[in-house]
């Protein structure tokens, strides 16, 4: 069985994003950018919201970005290679291969792919990761958290559910980030 990974970048004060919506606060040196990379290849399929597929898009849609360096280019590798669910009910289509397009999430399926997937599956965008974890889907969180506080914004985690949390594990990258990777127990 895969397992359902939730990975993000948060800020120390728990947002994925600031009040303006932006996420450009934590640009990746290339220490953080190889971890991504190697997650990304690990994962057989991305499970996304409509905004974070419409930013990630770019590295198929964009080759230009692959041209920058190798480790661009490996990145943008990565994420073609992976099957790719979006669930949005405004988005009109996909303009990526691999790539298929729900209307709403359900549990049930993502139960199903995890119970047949022979990779882990990675979920990104806040408000989808909390709907898997409210179902008591997701296996694992790993949050890349910033060393900067934005003072609000979009939380990471959802709100109004209590989840407990069995640590995992941490990384300490040069640039000031930790992964902290943990587990959500008995809830």
């Amino acid at each position: 069985m895969a397992k359902l990974i939730y990975l993000t970048n948060v800020s120390v004060d728990g947002f994925i994003e600031d009040e303006g919506g932006d996420f450009a606060w934590f640009p990746p040196d290339d220490e953080v950018f190889v971890f991504c990379t190697e997650a990304l290849q690990s994962a057989g399929t991305f499970l996304y919201g409509r905004r974070l597929y419409e930013a990630m898009a770019v590295w198929e849609t964009d080759p230009s970005l692959a041209a920058r360096s190798g480790l661009m280019a490996e990145f943008a590798g990565a994420w073609q290679a992976a099957d790719k669910i979006v669930y949005s009910t405004t988005l009109g289509g996909v303009s990526t291969a691999r790539t298929s397009l729900e209307s709403r999430f359900d549990p049930a399926a993502v139960e199903k792919l995890k119970a047949t997937a022979d990779r882990d599956i990675t979920i990104g965008g806040a408000d989808l990761a909390g709907q898997a974890i409210r179902a008591g889907l997701v296996d694992e969180c790993q949050l890349l958290v910033w060393p900067l506080a934005v003072g609000g914004g979009k939380p990471a985690l959802p709100t109004g559910v209590r989840t407990n949390f069995e640590p995992l594990g941490e990384r300490r990258f040069g640039n000031g980030v930790v992964l902290l990777r943990y587990r959500p127990v008995g809830n």
